[in-house]
């Protein structure tokens, strides 16, 4: 009966391998809380859906934008004490394109809140009112 029963690839975890793998998981379930309390902790006082829709667009932004320049600084702070700090050809240049996505991914989320007010200066709200 003990030669039928397969042995199993079975990892042993180290002290700190346990730690180590829950930190993305509190790092999503902080960013989900701080998320939805800053969208929902936010009083509406609007007369109508205009105003309405602008504050609340003007909240989500300001927090996906507070969120993201936090991230990206992080992350690109990471980037280059690897860039730094490797002895590795490739770590270097894979932390510089990484570094390079995220400057590139930062400047598009900060250049949509400047169209959105540009163009939110030229359609008129009388062109929606019946």
């Amino acid at each position: 009966m003990e030669k039928n029963i397969r042995k199993q690839k079975t990892r042993v975890h180290g002290p700190g391998d346990q730690r180590v793998g829950l930190i993305p998981r509190f790092a999503f379930t902080a960013f989900l809380t701080v998320t939805l309390l800053a969208v929902s902790g936010t009083p509406v006082f609007a007369s109508n859906i205009f105003e309405v829709a602008k504050n609340a667009m003007q909240t989500v932004y300001k927090d996906v934008a507070g969120i993201a320049t936090v991230a990206a600084v992080v992350c690109a702070a990471v980037c280059l004490l690897l860039m730094n700090f490797s002895k590795s050809g490739r770590t270097v240049d894979e932390s510089r394109s990484w570094l390079k996505r995220i400057v590139v991914c930062w400047a598009a989320l900060m250049t949509l809140g400047a169209i959105v007010t540009y163009f939110e200066s030229i359609i008129p709200q009388t062109m929606f009112g019946g």
